[in-house]
């Protein structure tokens, strides 16, 4: 290619410098003819160095260092101690020599030589890439733990990279790495120092230098963090909000992005939720896992609760969603707001076992809490049980109850007719209409979205996680709890009683089964009727 660059190139410039040419011989020769000729042969010098010729090898080094530089590190520097999360730098405290791989590579030519030599024709190229390993201390003391990592301000991610942290503990071990190169009685242990260990850093990003880092330091600044003894699990919706494998949404051909990764720190949201969590409380056993269907109506004579997918047009891999059998071209939708999904989709039955299994594999316990979301669009034309047209916007599951309202003009409440509605919100799916295949939970019970198959669907899923610890059967139905169909009967509350008997029947009699009240039902209820 330079060969007929410069050939061109050469006959312009030939052509002005000598424009009535010379004669050589008795033959004349134009400028434009001898500076092209010239031009070829600077060019055909080119090309040999580049690509090289017929019957000739070439070799390319890439740039290579004679030495590292790494980042200074201050004698005499003070450690800082933090308090509450602090983003701060650190002091380099440990390094060895860098690593240096070679990367050789083969182009053009017709294969390899002799005894797997270049080939005629063949160029080798050799590329030099670098490799720290390094320690920084970060702070003086014990903290709970790093978060997120910047490298010369930009947040790197910690998925790609092999790191240790030290919590600074006056007990902390030698770390591996250390210990590793510099032989276990010459490695320091450095306790009473936080500090991170990075090793085998690809420095090619960094110009080949170790960048500038600074750290998310957390550190408990009370004991209220060692009493906590147990914490709820949400958001309760989203597809795959749960999974703790990588779930990708995939838009076409080697064109996707995850559903479940949204942060740098090495992992899913709910691995690295996960660890934030057991660094930063560390007493805390127990977590109650919210899992929500939606309820489309406040009347519960219509209400229904289904399992809800975001949008139909998306496809997901490893996993496809999937609940009770039900997939997503079928599953419920949920209603938009301001263009987009008023909520997440209901977690799939699989991330929701996963989720369970992942959480006994790291020693927690378990309390699975079905969850209702009213799913009442904003400008909706339904009656109100309370009075009026229009339900208000995705409003407190508290609020579902018989229609009219107890209290309002021509209710149902105290009467069979306030059973009834009730009876159809609550269904008639039993026990034995569920069944776990393949570690699926299989439905073949009547064609209803009712409460029974929502809370029994969930007992199984928990089974399929091979069981958990405590199981809640609602959560503030207050609106419902308290209709009754004489002066002293409570449907619903008979209802809750002979479900709970059926999830302890599924779930053995190691599972605690309960009811988690609204704070307003607290003290039970007192009718303001005469009623007593």
């Amino acid at each position: 290619m330079a060969t007929l660059a410069l050939a061109a190139v050469g006959a312009v410039v030939g052509g002005a410098v000598l424009p009535t040419g010379i004669t050589v011989l008795g033959a004349a020769i134009s400028g434009a003819t001898i500076g092209a000729q010239v031009g070829s042969l600077a060019g055909s010098f080119i090309d040999q160095a580049l690509f090289g010729g017929s019957g000739q090898t070439h070799q390319v080094e890439g740039p290579r260092l004679s030495e590292l530089q790494l980042t200074a590190s201050t004698e005499g520097a003070p450690i800082p101690r933090v308090y509450g999360r602090v983003r701060l730098g650190g002091q380099v405290i440990w390094a060895t020599d860098f690593e240096e791989k070679v990367i050789t590579s083969a182009s053009g030519g017709g294969g390899k030589g002799l005894g797997g030599g270049l080939s005629q024709g063949q160029v080798e190229t050799k590329e030099y890439r670098y490799f720290a390993n390094f320690a920084v201390a970060v702070a003086e003391g014990e903290i709970s733990n790093i978060g997120r990592v910047w490298a010369d301000g930009r947040e790197i991610d910690l998925s790609q990279i092999t790191y240790h942290v030290h919590k600074g503990t006056e007990t902390q071990l030698v770390d591996t790495l250390i210990s590793a190169k510099q032989g276990a009685d010459n490695a320091p242990a450095y306790r009473g120092t936080a500090y991170i260990v990075f090793q085998a850093l690809p420095l090619a990003d960094f110009g080949n230098r170790l960048p500038q880092f600074s750290f998310e330091v957390y550190r408990s600044i009370d004991s209220l963090s060692n009493e906590i003894r147990s914490v709820v699990m949400i958001p309760g919706s989203g597809e795959f909000v749960y999974a703790p494998e990588t779930i990708a949404n995939v838009f076409g051909p080697g064109d996707s992005k995850p559903e479940n990764v949204h942060t740098r720190q090495g992992g899913t949201n709910w691995s690295v939720a996960l660890d934030q969590l057991e660094a930063a409380l560390p007493n805390a056993n127990n977590i109650s896992l919210v899992v929500s269907w939606f309820g489309t109506d406040l009347r519960t004579g219509v209400c229904q609760l289904r399992p809800g997918v975001e949008f139909r047009g998306k496809t997901t891999s490893p996993d496809k969603w999937k609940i009770a059998g039900v997939g997503r071209n079928s599953a419920y939708v949920v209603s938009q707001r301001k263009g987009r999904a008023a909520y997440g989709g209901t977690p799939s039955d699989k991330s929701v076992i996963d989720a369970i299994s992942n959480l006994k594999v790291r020693g927690l316990g378990v309390t699975l809490t079905p969850f209702i979301l009213m799913d009442v669009e904003e400008g909706n034309a339904l009656p109100n049980p309370y009075g009026g047209t229009g339900q208000p916007p995705h409003p407190w599951r508290g609020r579902i109850t018989v229609d009219p309202a107890p209290g309002q003009p021509g209710s149902p409440d105290k009467t069979a007719a306030a059973a009834a509605q009730i009876a159809s919100f609550v269904g008639t799916a039993q026990p034995g209409d569920f069944s776990i295949r393949n570690g699926n939970v299989v439905y073949s019970g009547p064609a209803e979205w009712t409460y029974r198959r929502m809370v029994l669907h969930m007992a199984y899923l928990a089974k399929a996680a091979g069981g958990i610890d405590a199981f809640l059967i609602g959560t503030e139905l207050r609106g419902l709890t308290w209709v009754r169909e004489s002066t002293s009967e409570y449907p619903f509350v008979s209802a809750l009683i002979s479900l709970a008997a059926d999830v302890k029947g599924i779930l053995g009699a190691g599972t605690k089964v309960t009811y988690a009240a609204d704070w307003s039902e607290y003290f039970g209820h007192q009718p303001t009727d005469g009623s007593s």
